[in-house]
């Protein structure tokens, strides 16, 4: 069983987006790549507190949620670890994961009054650039 560390997540503290929200829709990812295995621990609510400097309570918030959606399950002795799961998340719901985000930087792009060209040029850049 491998323990990941609170450096897994990253939080954008001026993003309309709740931050436990933010932290719920990280470990579903992590989860449907494959990034986080079933069994795998996680880092503990104080762990993570302490790490991203957050309130506890929002990162117990979101731990709770993620139990509840069966995506993390409660190890006596263990802390929270990820579930067990039948098969890896098809491509489909992978994708249904990114779209929040892709919603976002559309809403930004056109803000920015950039044209799709440019905006799916950069996107393409940035995906080539960190593996």
């Amino acid at each position: 069983m491998q323990t990941h560390t609170a450096h897994l997540f990253s939080i954008a503290p001026g993003s309309s987006e709740p931050i436990y929200r933010q932290l719920v829709e990280q470990v579903r990812r992590l989860a449907a790549a494959g990034q986080l295995q079933p069994g795998d621990g996680m880092p503990s609510v104080r762990e993570i507190a302490q790490a991203l400097a957050l309130n506890p309570m929002t990162v117990s918030k979101a731990y709770g949620l993620l139990e509840m959606d069966g995506v993390l399950a409660r190890r006596r002795g263990m802390g929270m670890v990820v579930a067990e799961r039948s098969a890896p998340a098809p491509a489909g719901e992978r994708a249904a994961l990114l779209r929040p985000t892709l919603e976002r930087a559309a809403l930004e792009a056109r803000q920015l009054e950039l044209d799709p060209d440019t905006v799916l040029t950069l996107f393409a850049t940035i995906l080539k650039e960190n593996p």
